[in-house]
């Protein structure tokens, strides 16, 4: 183990770092450094030719340390976690039963204290940046930006664009001008937020009126924003739309005109090969939920079939776990277990294919790829400083596969967003995480005493008993 100090990170000013190596797009470089200033890498290259060209700069080296760029979670709900222990075992389309049910029971202190909470498990887990698909809960969505802030992570923030309420088919003529209005206001709410990017959101396409999917498509494309929408995820709801449109969903929404880049498809686990034609040809991206197949009783989306093809993807959590190292060797395995058994493909994206999702490629999906994603002169600073010193790491010969099969939480030293300490081995600073933590088991007891949840499997405990029982 190594001896680095917090107090050498937790600058204002510059800072040159140096450590072992850089990951870079192309691949681990040994002897490489940064600069980061401004929230930005203001340079990027070999540590000795960064240490001539910026003499000013006392450098801090990191021994025993990589360099890499911050996970992006293509997928989350901020808000749901404290439902986290309540997902396991339970049949598709949990959102009916567990979800929407636990959201309506927020108020603004509980919806605050859910997401921040959710923050700090993605900032442990080492993402720098979370998607957040949309809260249910009745309060104004500011207070997830404010929770996101308050972390000091990124958040591409939804805002939920549903115009059409329960079984029907329609919605009233002023419902769906009242959502196209707010939907025109969040998008200009955070300009210029250094953290808080806007983003349209819409539960599921039967959700929404085909003039909303079609004209939040359009705003959100002239914003240089997303939409996100839950498609192609329940063998259920797949079959609602052959009923009503005589169209899976997917094509429903390339038939209204609202595929495209600014569409980011979560899930889209069931799917076509003329699906996926569409999502190559229109651009559109995906959000590659693995974890989520695995717990909510989802298929597994044909991830490796989308790499081959061009498809943009990003590895979401779906709220499941915030831990990135986990979550790109779930992303892989996924693919072993449901297509590379059956093939004999031993490789199934070699590594770097999830690595590359579960940063820059899911930069890209969720509309910042831009600003984020990789370690680049003139991207935000949103990195972590990973111990390669330990026992999983030190012996590594490909460093992209021994991250993506042997990384975990615990081998995370620092995580910096926007060029900001905000989490030192575990804890974040300037804030108490700990207490966050008391207050929000508090609060979620009674949430979860509130809400009118309905849960199908019983608890693991319970579950014992009864087949000890029979």
């Amino acid at each position: 183990m190594n001896q680095l100090t917090r107090d050498l990170l937790d600058s204002p000013g510059p800072l040159l770092l140096v450590p072992d190596a850089v990951l870079l797009p192309e691949g681990p470089a040994d002897g490489y450094a940064v600069v980061v200033a401004d929230g930005s890498f203001r340079a990027v290259g070999p540590a000795g030719e960064l240490a001539r060209t910026h003499p000013g700069l006392d450098a801090v080296t990191l021994p025993g340390h990589l360099l890499m760029p911050g996970f992006v979670d293509a997928h989350h709900h901020l808000t749901q976690s404290f439902g986290s222990a309540l997902a396991f075992g339970e049949p598709s389309e949990i959102f009916r039963r567990v979800w929407v049910p636990l959201e309506g029971a927020l108020d603004e202190e509980s919806a605050h204290a859910a997401a921040k909470l959710a923050a700090l498990e993605a900032l442990r887990g080492g993402f720098t940046t979370v998607t957040d698909a949309g809260t249910r809960a009745d309060v104004d969505v500011d207070i997830v930006a404010s929770a996101a802030r308050d972390a000091g992570i990124r958040c591409v923030l939804g805002l939920v664009c549903n115009d059409v309420a329960g079984d029907a088919a329609t919605a009233a003529e002023d419902s769906t001008a009242a959502v196209l209005e707010s939907a025109e206001k969040h998008l200009a709410r955070y300009d210029g937020d250094p953290l808080i990017h806007a983003s349209l959101a819409v539960s599921i396409p039967e959700a929404a009126t085909s003039t909303t999917l079609h004209r939040t498509a359009r705003l959100a494309g002239e914003a240089g924003a997303i939409v996100q929408i839950h498609v192609n995820e329940h063998l259920a709801g797949v079959e609602r739309s052959l009923v009503r449109h005589g169209l899976r969903p997917l094509e429903h929404l390339h038939s209204i005109g609202a595929l495209g880049p600014q569409l980011l498809a979560a899930h889209a686990t069931l799917l076509t090969p003329r699906e996926l034609t569409l999502l190559a040809d229109t651009g559109t991206a995906v959000s590659y939920n693995p974890v989520a197949s695995a717990w909510k009783g989802n298929a597994v989306a044909p991830a490796t079939a989308m790499a081959e093809r061009g498809i943009r993807f990003g590895l979401g959590t779906d709220g499941t776990r915030g831990d990135g190292f986990r979550l790109a060797d779930a992303a892989e395995f996924a693919q072993r277990i449901a297509y590379g058994l059956a093939t004999g493909d031993s490789s199934c994206g070699a590594g770097w294919t999830w690595l590359e999702h579960a940063t820059a490629g899911g930069a890209d999906a969720v509309g910042l790829g831009a600003r984020t994603g990789t370690v680049a002169e003139g991207l935000a600073a949103d990195f972590l400083l990973v111990d390669i010193t330990t026992p999983e790491l030190a012996l590594s010969r490909d460093v992209p596969w021994e991250l993506v099969r042997r990384g975990n939480r615990d081998q995370i030293t620092a995580v910096f967003v926007a060029g900001e300490l905000r989490l030192w081995r575990g804890l974040p600073t300037g804030w108490d995480g700990p207490a966050l933590v008391r207050q929000a088991a508090q609060l979620a007891r009674a949430a979860v005493e509130r809400a009118p949840i309905t849960r199908v499997h019983p608890t693991s405990a319970a579950a014992r008993q009864r087949s000890t029982a029979r």
